[in-house]
């Protein structure tokens, strides 16, 4: 009776999990290129914050008092 009122008969259904197996793949794969673009993100921040601390350094020459 359980079984029926759950919606399957002789066990879990071959295509969902294979299914379920494919998105937990691609959940993994997500994931793990989140990261790659996190790291790639920071390294990119950090060379522009770099590159606009050059930049606001002025290296103006004032005339020497004489």
């Amino acid at each position: 009776m359980a079984k029926a009122l759950l919606g399957y008969v002789g066990g879990p259904d071959p295509r969902m999990l294979s299914e379920m197996r494919r998105l937990q793949q691609r959940v993994l794969d997500l994931e793990a290129e989140l990261v790659r673009m996190q790291a790639e993100n920071n390294a990119l921040v950090a060379v522009a914050a770099e590159h606009s601390l050059l930049d606001s350094v002025e290296l103006s020459r004032e005339p020497a008092l004489t």
